[in-house]
């Protein structure tokens, strides 16, 4: 099994390098003794298909090494401690950062894939290879979804399809992505899926029929060039076709279902090629996007056009060239190139400016306190489309679609936002509500008398980067009366359950919680309450919860109008004849007057 993997991983692997593969491999098939997955297949046969898939990415040997190690401390006896002593430091720490987290106690599910989610993303920062095991991962949880129970079936979907498919957009891996968006829409949506299927099936022979017309059209006008190249047809997945028919309302009105793709050796050729479809075919007006000039953020660069072919149905055109090819089949995957004679260090290849996106979502890390919060921001900026303007120099920026000018200055930098009084789209001033467009160049208006952001823009802004700023500059403004405020909050929630402030102001509950949610002390846990960073009732109830003796089950009585002879132990109400249950009597319940 081994040998097929590193034969497989070839020619990237050396001796050392296959050695290395050998003993992760031997670790994990005795820490991995006894284990079976749900389909009842050996444990084993996960962490070897995470391997293979990082082997087809052209991954090096220690990002397979960690893949094949990745669930042993989590599902075994084995310690992190155990894998840094046998390993070393690097596979360690990737290890590490793949792995949940276990040792904390939480109040809910959705928290804790917060956490867990947070945590990927830090260890993301500080090694990008952590997010593509997580990505090989959940690919193949996915291949394998048939065996778990439907409920859970669908709760693996829905993830999915959130938070990882995205999170493979965004670095530009659609060979991972496309497969995982089918496999989920297909348990999300059975009758959808399939129906999509069926007619995608249904016409298949005539959409070929049809293309291959076309390209040999395409190859008679491209004939007497010198241009090397190549023509392939371009597969539509179903859930892109889904999501368009969502839109667009009708199958039959999808134009990319009749695409070709041309590849060639470089930036010239495609333009030229570009130049000869559009004599050879009408091109239809607003189509044509220009992402070699412009390439998007997760790296994709290519030329797409929308032509009409014979008896005038219309085709969509790609062009680039091998290299664009390979980027767009792998993302950021395709530049993380591994240093020959240098082994373990792994050649960058700018990669700082190709990682901009982590850049920001560390950012919002650092201001945001709820990673709950920090799940919500990122899925929703993983999903966002977007659109590009220039600033006055002609630099390219790219925005959530729907941005506003201050989108754009809080882009820039958080004083050029909070200082912002106005702006100019192409010349003209605009109001700051303005909805950018592709090719804006955006003026920001600045001044230094400014009293900083409007409340008002938070409901303006389309991004969370200029939204949490925004926020971010009131935490700060309001500091003291946040203060005050979240005290007040946490008394009146302590007084709400039915406690005294006494009870909970124990050095060892604070101590806790501080610990627990990453606050330097009680002032700045206070201020958090205040503007809204996380909520009272989260911490008195983790307090609860963690120490139960200190909070045993507390009996809250109602006392009845009736029987005032009664003591306190009669007059409770019981609950199918327990006593000490505790009670909340409906508002709706309560005596009516007169």
């Amino acid at each position: 099994m081994v040998e097929k993997l590193i034969e497989n991983a070839k020619p990237q692997m050396s001796e050392e390098d296959s050695a290395l593969i050998r003993k992760a491999f031997a670790v994990a098939k005795d820490a991995h003794a006894g284990q079976y997955r749900e389909s009842g297949e050996e444990y084993l046969i996960h962490p070897v298909a995470l391997a293979y898939i990082l082997a087809d990415l052209q991954f090096d040997a220690t990002t397979i090494a960690a893949a094949l190690l990745h669930d042993v401390v989590e599902d075994t006896k084995h310690t992190l401690e155990d894998i840094e002593e046998a390993f070393g430091k690097e596979i360690a720490s990737i290890v590490d950062g793949v792995t949940k987290i276990s040792k904390l106690k939480f109040q809910t599910k959705q928290e804790e894939q917060a956490e867990n989610f947070r945590k990927m993303l830090l260890a993301m920062a500080k090694d990008i290879r952590v997010i593509f095991i997580k990505l090989a991962d959940r690919l193949h949880n996915m291949r394998t979804i048939k065996y778990m129970p439907e409920e859970k079936q669908k709760e693996k979907a829905q993830e999915t399809l959130d938070v990882y498919a995205p999170l493979a957009h965004r670095l530009g891996i659609f060979k991972i992505k496309w497969e995982l968006e089918d496999i989920s829409f297909r348990y999300l949506n059975e009758e959808a899926y399939h129906e999509i299927v069926h007619q995608v099936a249904q016409n298949r022979a005539q959409r070929e029929a049809y293309i291959k017309q076309f390209i040999d059209m395409l190859k008679t006008k491209l004939k007497d060039t010198k241009i090397d190249y190549r023509i392939e047809g371009r597969a539509k997945h179903f859930y892109s076709i889904y999501r368009k028919m969502q839109r667009v309302g009708n199958f039959e009105e999808i134009y990319d279902l009749l695409a070709v793709r041309i590849l060639v050796e470089d930036i010239q050729s495609c333009y030229a090629i570009l130049g000869i479809v559009h004599t050879a075919f009408t091109p239809l007006p607003g189509k044509f996007k220009d992402y070699i000039a412009m390439p998007k953020p997760n790296m994709y660069q290519s030329l797409h056009t929308t032509v009409m072919g014979p008896g005038t149905r219309p085709v969509e055109v790609q062009i680039r060239t091998d290299e664009m090819h390979k980027v767009a089949e792998y993302g950021i995957a395709a530049h993380w190139k591994y240093k020959e004679g240098a082994k373990g260090k792994v050649e960058k290849d700018s990669f700082n400016e190709k990682l901009a996106w982590l850049r920001q979502v560390m950012e919002w890390n650092n201001e945001v306190d709820d990673s709950g919060a920090l799940l919500e921001m990122v899925k929703g900026d993983l999903f966002a489309d977007e659109v590009y303007v220039f600033t006055p120099q002609g630099d390219v920026k790219n925005l959530p679609a729907g941005s506003c000018p201050l989108d754009f200055a809080y882009r820039i930098h958080s004083d050029i936002g909070h200082k912002c009084v106005g702006a100019k789209i192409n010349g003209k001033i605009v109001p700051v509500s303005y909805r950018l467009k592709n090719g804006d160049i955006v003026e920001i208006l600045t001044s230094p008398n400014s009293k900083g952001p409007s409340r008002d823009w938070i409901k303006i802004v389309q991004s969370s980067n200029a939204r949490n700023k925004i926020k971010n500059w009131f935490k700060k403004a309001d500091r003291e009366e946040n203060i005050v405020k979240g005290k007040e909050m946490l008394e009146a929630e302590i007084k709400r359950l039915g406690y005294q402030y006494e009870k909970f102001n124990q050095a060892k509950f604070w101590d806790y919680v501080l610990e627990r949610y990453g606050y330097p002390n009680l002032t700045e846990m206070h201020s958090a309450i205040g503007y809204g960073g996380i909520k009272a009732g989260q911490i008195l109830r983790k307090i609860i919860s963690d120490f139960p003796e200190d909070f045993p089950q507390k009996e809250k009585t109602i006392k009845s109008t009736i029987g005032k002879g009664k003591n306190a132990a009669e007059k409770a109400i019981k609950i199918g004849g327990f006593s000490n249950m505790a009670v909340r009597i409906a508002k709706c319940c309560n005596p009516v007057p007169g």
